[in-house]
């Protein structure tokens, strides 16, 4: 019976363990949580969003789209629901994002443990990787009180993002101890900060805009939906799904701006026949008072003050100029991006071991026989709506069930 090690009690650890337990190894996982699944505990605002029906390509993100597309292609979005559906876990789809039916993550992470322990999947608990390496085709694991020994090894350690559920960021340099190129981790699914000095003024605003992310005159990427306003920046989920383009920007040493469309329901030329009618039929208020229902006040005050208009004036003594200025204020808020919330407030990471490292087949490195690599590890991330859950499961099934059937070869093994 081959014996399987898997570092890493998370999505993609448990699915590993499980899958290479039911494959037919000796499966011991090692966590160094007192709790296994505690980062999962917290996913989908603690209803845990298991996955998603739309999986198109676009909405997982890294170096090699088609490093996803070959791995889904292995184990995707069914499998992963019959999955879930055999160990117990009902559930419910809500415009495409799937949850247990419970709506709580705890159920989960229940199933999953309980079904590592019907496999008869030892649970390290507590205990903490100080070293890995492989020596005459064996793995062998270091930790304060004992060596573990296996056939084959999986690193599913997560990212360093959310560090207060234990993500440290130490199966980089585990993987780094192997061999393996590791493309800088940076903050993703994050909210952005700005030294704009409007944010504290329009602090708790919630509003539906379309936010585009540039890099100078270079456009990055853009999402829409209900962007929240905080006294340092910009959250929500549009704000999230492109802000590990930011990051990555920012890395670089390029300047970052938001653009904001406050009527993302109108193309170009309904905007101006929106305004114009707008104006004609309120052409007795003020400018201040013809934005009333359509902004909250705060938003009103901010983008008159912005295209310099004084909120007292006539609606219909408003010039062309002004017209203008009013309609470009409310499409296209821009504001510098100084920065990106860091790891304690990112919810996953951009960055990774590099997956052309990685047979996306299986898991496997490509240069280090019998091992495997799963989850936030990897260079890989998704949107926010199940993806980086769904990348888990994925990764996490295909390196449990290779690393418990295909033995290691030798004649390429690396040592100490």
């Amino acid at each position: 019976m081959r014996q399987v090690l898997v570092i890493g009690g998370g999505a993609a650890g448990l699915m590993a363990a499980i899958s290479a337990a039911r494959a037919g190894a000796k499966v011991t996982l090692l966590e160094q949580n007192k709790q296994v699944g505690k980062k999962l505990l917290a996913t989908g605002n603690g209803r845990c969003n298991l996955a998603n029906r739309v999986q198109d390509l676009s909405c997982y993100r890294g170096s090699s789209p088609e490093f996803v597309r070959t791995a889904l292609a292995g184990f995707g979005l069914l499998e992963a629901l019959e999955f879930f559906h055999g160990i117990g876990i009902v559930t419910r789809e809500r415009n495409g994002y799937f949850y247990p039916y419970c709506d709580q993550a705890s159920a989960v992470v229940d199933a999953l443990r309980m079904e590592a322990e019907h496999q008869r999947v030892k649970l390290a608990l507590n205990t903490k990787v100080q070293e890995i390496f492989k020596e005459k085709g064996r793995f062998f694991v270091k930790t304060q009180g004992w060596t573990y020994e296996g056939d084959a090894l999986i690193l599913a350690a997560g990212s360093c993002a959310a560090p207060e559920t234990g993500s440290d960021g130490s199966g980089y340099e585990l993987a780094k101890a192997m061999g393996h190129s590791v493309i800088e981790p940076l903050p993703a699914l994050v909210q952005l900060r700005s030294k704009d000095p409007v944010f504290p003024k329009l602090r708790g605003l919630r509003m539906e805009a379309r936010v585009s992310l540039f890099s100078g005159k270079r456009f990055l990427a853009e999402d829409r939906g209900e962007v929240q306003f905080t006294e340092y920046g910009l959250s929500g989920i549009p704000v999230f799904q492109v802000s590990r383009y930011g990051a990555k920007a920012l890395h670089a040493g390029g300047e970052v701006s938001a653009v904001l469309n406050f009527l993302p329901f109108l193309n170009r030329e309904e905007t101006a026949v929106f305004w114009d009618a707008r104006i004609r039929q309120g052409a007795y208020k003020s400018i201040g008072q013809l934005l009333v229902g359509l902004f909250p006040k705060k938003m009103a005050d901010c983008l008159l003050k912005r295209a310099g208009i004084p909120g007292g004036k006539a609606a219909g003594e408003l010039t062309d100029k002004e017209q203008e200025m009013l309609r470009l204020v409310c499409t296209s808020f821009e504001v510098r991006i100084s920065a990106c919330n860091g790891f304690d407030r990112a919810q996953v990471c951009c960055g990774g071991v590099d997956t052309k490292e990685a047979d996306p087949r299986t898991m496997e490195s490509r240069l280090v026989p019998g091992l495997y690599l799963a989850g936030e590890l990897l260079d890989v991330d998704g949107a926010c709506g199940g993806y980086n859950l769904q990348w888990a499961w994925t990764s996490g099934y295909l390196a449990g069930t290779h690393s418990a059937a295909q033995p290691a070869d030798e004649s390429r093994a690396v040592t100490k």
